[in-house]
């Protein structure tokens, strides 16, 4: 997997960038943007870390996540940090990293790169490094930084290490490679701790957290082989947790031997959802988000619906059968 050309060219000849990942971030997005950032200082290169959301608590641990600031941040520092580039990481439009575009108006945008691995692609950016094969944006930005000729170091491994076992389940998902193991086995010699990283990935949830798990797991539906559960905006308040702790939530009930795709539904507001869809095998469910105006991956993708739950189940429903 090489990177094209035009982008290695364009981070070595430029200064300056803005490294920004989607809104509701992961681990995916959170550790690439790190280890790219680092690996662009250690060219003499100025970086920024965008993030419109706050940090999610189980990706505090990464080195380098502090760093990360708002679009009001920004705003005060764009007078000093102009002209500048933007870089969208695992992501690849600019609605990604704000519902509000205003929220970037007044910064001096040169030119737009993607670093993203989604099936779902659209028309934004000047540069586009587009793998839909990768099996996560960290495995691009391994390759990535090895081609601008920058070791990785301790913090740098940690940030990769961790996105790639975020976006394969900790090396259990169909995307598991030779290739990934063999970049997660580079990345281990270079400093990051499976165990370590593990346990704050998919072991460090706080009772609140636990306790939301189980009112949605007492949501479950199972339907020729889908599985519905349902997070409201009531239980965010019972619990005393946010939108972030449901992450990996979606990802259980495709445990069951007969579920062939898991469906979340995350209320949003009256009428408004946020739906998580995750499959099995040939699935692809990357297909039915793009018809709500999502994407994502064939076995894993994202979309937001705009009706009452029972219409918003039936509407997925129909299309998923």
């Amino acid at each position: 997997m090489l990177p094209p050309k035009d982008l290695l060219n364009f981070l070595k000849n430029e200064d300056n960038f803005i490294i920004a990942t989607h809104i509701s971030p992961d681990g995916d997005g959170l550790g690439s943007a790190i280890a790219l950032s680092i690996a662009l200082q250690k060219l003499c290169k100025k970086t920024i870390l965008l993030c419109k959301n706050h940090m999610p608590k189980q990706y505090k641990f990464l080195p380098g996540s502090e760093k990360f600031i708002t679009f009001e941040t920004l705003r005060s520092l764009a007078s000093n940090f102009q002209p500048c580039n933007l870089i969208l990481i695992d992501c690849n439009d600019i609605d990604r990293i704000t519902d509000d575009r205003s929220e970037i108006q007044g910064v001096n945008i040169n030119s737009s790169l993607l670093i993203d691995h989604h099936e779902t692609q659209k028309d934004y950016g000047d540069i586009k490094w587009i793998e839909p094969g990768a099996a996560a944006t960290g495995v691009m930005v391994y390759y990535l930084t090895n081609e601008l000729g920058v070791e990785i170091d301790k913090d740098m491994a940690i940030n990769l290490y961790a996105a790639i076992a975020v976006d394969t389940g900790n090396f259990r998902y169909e995307n598991t490679t030779h290739d990934v193991l063999r970049v997660a086995s580079e990345l281990i010699a270079a400093g990051a701790i499976p165990h370590v990283i593990y346990r704050e990935l998919f072991e460090s949830w706080p009772d609140g957290r636990f306790n939301l798990f189980i009112k949605v797991l007492n949501t479950l539906q199972v339907e020729d082989g889908i599985a519905v559960v349902k997070v409201t905006r009531e239980m965010f308040n019972e619990t005393s947790t946010t939108p972030d702790d449901t992450e990996h939530f979606v990802e259980f009930p495709r445990i069951m031997e007969d579920v062939k795709v898991s469906v979340l539904f995350r209320e949003i507001d009256d009428n408004h959802f946020k739906v998580s869809l995750r499959s099995k095998d040939g699935i692809n469910v990357a297909k039915i988000a793009e018809v709500f105006g999502g994407g994502g991956h064939k076995n894993a993708a994202g979309c937001r619906i705009e009706a009452d739950f029972e219409t918003s189940k039936s509407r997925l429903l129909g299309l998923l059968r």
